[in-house]
């Protein structure tokens, strides 16, 4: 039989070993930080229009700016989608059009089949697949740079802060 000194001095060691294993794991698996959320003006969004290889390429649909970059096929150079990006084109999503003057945040004379489509497409397709990277000025931002009074996060369709903020 073995000394219960023995015993205790063995159970101590593999307790230091399995703590420095432990600790290494936590450092190995630290959670991604989450980034502050980023404005983007027309100027900065348009800067990531997928035609430069080494840019990450976004869009925006309703003032929210997604990474689409892992659907480089879709939204890169050359790609069939790729005049929806680096601009928030809200209306071309709602309507399914890719006509220049459907590339706008602008979404007056939508119908309400358009709009229902729009939050389909946008809570399924791109929250769903996408990294939400920021927000478009004109979201929270008036036209001369103040913030939009008007502006309520839980007063916007299907907008949790939680989720987004």
């Amino acid at each position: 039989k073995m000394p219960a000194v023995h015993m205790c001095l063995i159970f101590i060691f593999l307790a230091i070993v399995n703590w420095g294993f432990s600790e290494d794991l936590k450092l190995k698996h630290k959670p991604a930080e989450t980034k502050p959320v980023r404005l983007f003006t027309d100027e900065d969004l348009a800067k990531y229009n997928g035609q430069q290889e080494d840019h990450p390429i976004y869009m925006a649909v309703k003032g929210v700016v997604f990474d689409v970059s892992t659907g480089k096929e879709f939204y890169g150079k050359g790609a069939p989608y790729n005049a929806l990006t680096g601009k928030d084109c809200t209306k071309a999503v709602a309507k399914m059009s890719l006509d220049p003057e459907d590339l706008t945040y602008d979404t007056a004379g939508l119908t309400e089949e358009q709009l229902q489509s729009l939050e389909s497409i946008f809570q399924d397709v791109y929250k769903a697949k996408y990294p939400i990277v920021g927000y478009t000025a004109r979201r929270i931002l008036n036209e001369d740079g103040s913030p939009n009074k008007d502006f309520r996060p839980e007063d916007q369709p299907n907008f949790k802060i939680k989720d987004e903020f």
